[in-house]
């Protein structure tokens, strides 16, 4: 039987605080106070957690953390609107470059894309 919080499998032969960060939006940290918070182990397997368990992490996720779906579309949010108001993130959001200030000259491939040559124009010969 797999655990499923938000539309995810949670892997069960896992501890739970590594379980729980495969939910987008949940790090380790979070993680540990999900479980601090629902009083369960956070070294105790998720298969050895009771069916009462997993209704608590999931009650608990769904009224106080934001994740998945609803984190993504909120985060496209608020990069659209940098993009609208015109200002600097968003500009370099819309040119597909770094927006926190690195060197573009040689590095930042992730961002820019792969490599396009641009020929040198030839010279004119008289």
């Amino acid at each position: 039987m797999a655990v499923r919080i938000s539309g995810v499998d949670i892997p069960l032969s896992k501890r739970g605080v590594i379980a729980l960060t495969h939910l987008y939006g949940i790090g380790k940290s979070i993680s540990k106070k999900i479980l601090f918070s629902v009083k369960i182990n956070e070294n105790k397997k998720v298969k050895d957690w009771s069916d009462s368990d997993i209704s608590k992490i999931r009650k608990f996720i769904s009224n106080n953390i934001k994740i998945e779906g609803e984190l993504r579309s909120e985060i496209q949010f608020n990069i659209k609107r940098l993009m609208d108001i015109g200002c600097y993130v968003g500009t370099r959001h819309r040119k597909g470059l770094p927006l926190r200030g690195q060197k573009t000259k040689n590095n930042c491939r992730t961002r820019k894309g792969k490599k396009k040559t641009v020929a040198n124009k030839k010279k004119v010969t008289k």
